[in-house]
């Protein structure tokens, strides 16, 4: 039974670094967030449309196979619709 408490110390441990990792990437991200904040701020200051920006950023991590299969449904409805 000696081995328990070192275990346990080495376990504490780990699960330490592991949750102090964690919290580490959840304040980068918070900065990360700020910033991309604060560029789109900049952004609408130069008379860009924010929300078309997020749209674009959006579109090119997609395939554009898919944003071509989904402009052509878009299409079609948008046809039946009587709205083209």
């Amino acid at each position: 039974m000696a081995d328990a408490p070192d275990s346990y110390s080495i376990a504490a441990d780990e699960l330490r670094q592991f949750i102090e990792r964690y919290e580490q990437l959840e304040a980068e991200k918070k900065d990360v967030a700020e910033q991309q904040k604060e560029l789109m701020a900049e952004a609408k200051g130069r008379g860009y449309d924010t929300k078309v920006l997020r749209k674009v950023v959006a579109l090119r991590k997609r395939k554009p196979d898919d944003i071509a299969e989904e402009e052509a449904v878009l299409e079609m409805y948008k046809t039946a619709l009587g709205m083209s």
